[in-house]
């Protein structure tokens, strides 16, 4: 990374689906950032109706209507490749900032150059001092299952120190453009879920490491409590599981994953929904596994 003597600039990309008030809230955060040289650029993502209006709200904004949604990746591609920042933070719009939180990142990212994408300390903003991610733990090559470090446990310093994660939280990642340059996009296969667990491995494939900085820190609104499922959400889940397998696990434990999942994964999944009388969300999660076995070749790491 490039400084010349100063901070490097900060592009803080971030999307807006049909989300105009919770993106103004983040809006109005961000104006209250201490670092010196930022660029915000906010991607409507094919909304119902687009947000024009914060065009006018907040000249500072660099403003993109994609038109058509695009998904989490590729919304956030196009925020990239129309940003100028050394840095580049995918920022959810759902979240609100401590203004003070990009100089721990920026600095860090500024000390190690093995760093390939860096996330903030993220609690839940109805509940301001209850953390939601704190780091994850590595994840079983054969379940896919892995733990989120500190989730709901009260903040109170204890998940203070900062280090190296076994992968990045989708809400909030930093990373440099040159590691960018080196990695590639996002992989817009995924449309939604699983892409930011994609990406975070083909940084390590590179060579960078990823981080957790405590210092930073951000609240996001999403609910501690697990709301009924859609089946979009049934759907991409059934999918992209089985997807991010088979484009990061290798050798023998890909044989036992494909095993684990189709074998006890999918029923169980199918049984939950049948015994709930979700048949919609059966459906959807079985058109998603399905998926799969048509798109045979769809799991290159540059896709």
């Amino acid at each position: 990374m490039s400084t010349q003597g100063h901070l490097p600039r900060v592009s803080i990309i971030t999307i807006n689906f049909n989300g105009t008030g919770v993106t103004r809230d983040l809006l109005l955060s961000l104006r209250k950032c201490t670092y010196p040289d930022l660029e915000i650029v906010v991607v409507d993502n094919g909304s119902k109706v687009p947000c024009f209006e914060l065009k006018n709200e907040f000249p500072e904004i660099v403003f993109v209507n994609t038109e058509a949604n695009l998904g989490f990746a590729g919304g956030n591609n196009k925020g990239i490749e129309l940003s100028t920042g050394d840095c580049i933070l995918l920022l959810n719009n759902d979240t609100e900032v401590d203004p003070g939180f990009l100089e721990p990142l920026v600095h860090r990212l500024m000390d190690n150059s093995t760093i390939g994408v860096i996330c903030p300390k993220i609690l839940y903003f109805d509940e301001p001092d209850t953390i939601q991610f704190a780091g994850f733990g590595p994840i079983h090559p054969v379940t896919g299952r892995g733990f989120s470090v500190g989730y709901l446990e009260k903040d109170t310093g204890q998940h203070d120190k900062p280090g190296q994660t076994n992968r990045p939280h989708g809400a909030a990642m930093m990373m440099p453009r040159l590691a960018i340059e080196k990695v590639g996009l996002m992989a817009e296969i995924f449309f939604l879920y699983y892409e930011e667990m994609d990406y975070g491995e083909r940084f390590k494939r590179k060579g960078f490491t990823i981080w957790y900085e405590p210092a930073s820190r951000i609240w996001h609104k999403e609910s501690m409590a697990t709301g009924k499922e859609s089946t979009l959400k049934a759907y991409y889940y059934g999918r992209n599981r089985f997807l991010y397998t088979r484009r990061n696990v290798n050798g023998i434990n890909r044989i036992f994953a494909f095993l684990y999942y189709l074998l006890f994964a999918v029923p169980r999944n199918l049984l939950k929904y049948a015994f709930r009388g979700e048949w919609k969300h059966f459906k959807a999660f079985l058109r998603g596994v399905i998926w799969n076995f048509r798109h045979g070749k769809d799991d290159q790491y540059d896709k």
